[in-house]
């Protein structure tokens, strides 16, 4: 029987997007921005409800702290070598240095999915039960659902990770992405996709579209809670609550939906699509839950040593 001699790759060359040679220092300069403000923002919102002994002990807050360390690890998995390529060139990324970026990528990204998910149940469960909402989230329940949320988490990107590199991989090396993930992976297999394919699009499917409605459904309750509510400024705080998540929500599922969820993910716009789960939704998180939340606003007043309000008192 005559066996197929082929070799198997040690590295992928990932290629970024397009842009225009003359822009490379001013997106270099843009992304180093974005990252730093990232890393740092995150980290000032982890430490802040860390600290904070009024933040610490509520739910919410700590979904939000959760959150913080998610965005700072999907944006370390993917910027700085993204960076790289416009100071550098495009430098080799080696076969498990690609297998890690991709397990990761899932793994904290469908964690995500299952966070924002219980964020939007803790704030049904606030605005729409407020006297029992003390006993129906316990800080021992929000403890186990959060990691129920990484268990699944972990268990989807090794799944994911797993079925894309048991393919074999010959040539030719070079991913049409700026950093590995299951699409522009799989074009480079040196065996049938269609399994993979499927299973790809029915597993992040089920994810997404189970997350997203499960959020909808949450946030139908809450605005039927939210305009049964007498006085304006209530609402208007609900609302303000309730926002923040809606619009982070928004900016993730929206990009995630076009580059897992067609039939052929091969388009120009993946790349840009994925620009916003790995920087800028990390990015926006910090601004959007500290600039429009008056309780993290003035923990940080408080851990920072800045004069107290009435309200404070």
């Amino acid at each position: 029987m005559e066996r197929v001699n082929y070799t198997l790759l040690t590295e992928f060359i990932l290629m970024g997007i397009p842009y225009p040679l003359r822009l490379k220092t001013f997106l270099f300069t843009f992304f180093l921005l974005i990252y730093i403000l990232t890393q740092l923002g995150n980290l000032l919102i982890l430490i802040t409800v860390w600290a904070d002994p009024q933040l610490h002990a509520r739910p919410m807050y700590t979904f939000l702290g959760v959150l913080s360390i998610i965005d700072m690890g999907i944006s370390c998995i993917t910027v700085p070598r993204f960076m790289m390529n416009f100071i550098l060139g495009i430098i080799p990324i080696p076969f498990s240095g690609c297998v890690a970026q991709l397990y990761f990528y899932h793994f904290l990204g469908s964690t995500q999915c299952f966070l924002y998910t219980l964020m939007a149940y803790d704030r049904y469960l606030a605005i729409c039960w407020p006297l029992n909402y003390p006993v129906l989230m316990t800080a021992k329940l929000s403890t186990l659902l959060v990691a129920g949320a990484w268990v699944a988490g972990s268990f989807h990107g090794a799944l994911q990770a797993i079925l894309t590199f048991r393919l074999p991989y010959c040539g030719p090396n070079q991913v049409d992405y700026f950093f590995c993930d299951i699409p522009a992976v799989l074009r480079l297999a040196c065996a049938d996709t269609t399994v993979n394919e499927l299973v790809t699009f029915v597993d992040i499917g089920v994810v997404v579209v189970s997350c997203f409605f499960l959020i909808l459904l949450s946030y139908i309750q809450i605005i039927r809670a939210i305009l049964r509510i007498r006085t304006a400024d209530g609402r208007r705080r609900a609302f303000s609550t309730c926002g923040a998540h809606v619009t982070v929500v928004t900016v993730y599922y929206v990009p995630c939906a076009f580059i897992y969820l067609r039939p052929e993910a091969n388009s120009p716009l993946d790349g840009a699509a994925a620009l916003f789960p790995t920087a800028i939704t990390p990015f926006l998180n910090p601004l959007i839950y500290t600039l429009r939340n008056q309780e993290v606003k003035m923990a940080l007043k408080r851990m920072l040593g800045g004069p107290r309000t009435k309200s404070e008192i």
